[in-house]
């Protein structure tokens, strides 16, 4: 059942980060492994193509599956590629977030590269001015600091777009919009959730790389319980497992 896009509230300073990971954990633990195959062949399909446009429907499938955990309904390998029932409005998520990420990164490129071109051309021996080079790259400091600023934030504003396509199915568009403004309402802790679930990524991708495999599941369960706190989750809990706790900010 499809929920009215204006009709779904959410709360805001809502997300508690170290509780998300705690209960991330406890929802996945009695089926780690599960979650560790399902992330592994997820990520691999959704690399197939580019631009992540099968990516948006693996995504879809994991949430799909930690939200039945949740509700305490079973779950199976083939979860996974029900995410493809969300195809259309997870593509069009997808590209929502990849599209701008592009026109942003390219440019940027671009402009670093025609930079440096342009300062060893000015100098009639071939060789750099120190000065002018120094000045540039002082600027490109500051200039791809404030990008990966632009970047972090787009990325925090789009933790609940599939969350959303998959619990309330909502339309890519609607995801991707309400997903905006509740990031936003929550954006600090939403930060310090993914700075904790990047940290233990990094740790993973130190054990040469196949350990970030072993990270992603409870990055993607922390993902899942910061929406609950947020939006509270569609459907009966499963008994057994406490909700998040509230927030008392």
């Amino acid at each position: 059942m499809s929920f009215p896009f204006n009709e779904i509230e959410f709360k805001r300073n809502a997300v508690e980060p170290t509780e998300c990971i705690k209960a991330g954990w406890e929802l996945i633990k009695s089926q780690y492994w599960l979650f560790v195959g399902m992330t592994v062949v997820g990520i691999i399909v959704g690399s197939v193509v580019p631009l992540g446009i099968l990516m948006g429907p693996m995504m879809c499938g994991i949430y799909l599956a930690l939200f039945k955990t949740r509700r305490g309904e079973p779950i199976e390998f083939g979860l996974l590629f029900k995410g493809f029932d969300y195809f259309g409005d997870a593509v069009i998520a997808t590209l929502l977030h990849m599209i701008p990420i592009l026109v942003v990164v390219i440019p940027s490129y671009i402009f670093m590269y025609v930079g440096m071109f342009a300062i060893i051309g000015t100098s009639g021996n071939g060789e750099p001015n120190p000065g002018a080079l120094l000045g540039f790259f002082g600027f490109l400091a500051i200039f791809w600091l404030v990008i990966v600023i632009l970047l972090i934030i787009m990325s925090v504003a789009f933790t609940f777009a599939y969350p959303l396509i998959v619990d309330r199915r909502l339309s890519g568009l609607n995801a991707v919009k309400l997903s905006i403004k509740a990031a936003m309402a929550n954006f600090w802790r939403l930060l310090g959730m993914l700075i904790l679930t990047g940290l233990l990524g990094f740790v993973g991708v130190l054990l040469c790389y196949v350990g970030v495999f072993f990270v992603l599941p409870l990055s993607f369960a922390a993902i899942a319980t910061a929406y609950e706190q947020v939006f509270g989750l569609s459907g009966e809990m499963q008994p057994n497992l406490p909700p998040p706790p509230p927030s008392f900010m």
